[in-house]
């Protein structure tokens, strides 16, 4: 990608609002809308993908269940997990889905390996895997030639949540967090590294960046 790309510092975002946000920014696109990434968090809230299946939420504990359009089953987001979402034209770029997939798996990839922590990407379950246990997971949409939705990194979260599902579809899948595996970071500490290795990943040069600090709700 060779146009300027904007990056969004969002803060606490309610999740419905900004899956909104998301719809209407690659509906209202057009071929010189710069691409962006947003960066942000979420209240505690599950999230479930268009193949969602009712079997894997075992229960809510009263934390809001949203059916949303990205690919994947079901997922958990709360505050202390660093959320990217790519918004970027497909179309223009030239690229496929499993192109963004395995730039965000790398990203992860990269910044964990920076701290001397080894990870994994499986091809046949999205995300990427400490020892086994997911540390990130990704959804996206394709539309109209754009793309939406993006990746969740566990940073210092509470993980509890995720033993009132079955993650992304799998039963007795563990979940890790850079906390849990000795990195006292929080994600404002996280964020700026993880989005370097972003754009490492998609070729977006330093130069054609803009930060855009939006007030936290």
């Amino acid at each position: 990608m060779t146009s300027k790309t904007i990056i969004r510092h969002k803060g606490m975002v309610d999740y419905h609002q900004c899956w909104q946000q998301m719809q209407d920014f690659n509906r209202q696109r057009n071929e010189n809308t710069c691409d962006e990434i947003w960066l942000l968090e979420h209240p505690p809230v599950f999230t479930q993908g268009l193949n969602g299946k009712p079997e894997h939420i075992l229960d809510l504990h009263n934390i809001p269940l949203v059916k949303t359009d990205r690919g994947g089953q079901v997922t958990y987001h709360g505050p202390g997990q660093l959320i990217a979402y790519i918004l970027f034209d497909v179309k223009r770029n030239k690229q496929g889905v499993r192109q963004l997939v395995s730039g965000m798996e790398q990203a992860v990839i990269q910044y964990l390996q920076h701290h001397q922590i080894q990870a994994q990407a499986k091809k046949e379950a999205p995300g990427v895997y400490v020892e086994g246990a997911k540390i990130a997971a990704l959804g996206l949409r394709v539309k109209q030639g754009g793309s939406y939705h993006g990746l969740s990194f566990n940073v210092d979260m509470d993980l509890t949540p995720f033993s009132y599902i079955n993650p992304c579809g799998y039963q007795g899948l563990q979940v890790s967090s850079l906390q849990q595996l000795g990195l006292g970071y929080n994600v404002a500490q996280v964020k700026d590294e993880l989005l370097d290795c972003l754009c490492e990943q998609f070729k977006i040069a330093p130069q054609n960046i803009e930060h855009v600090y939006e007030s936290e709700t």
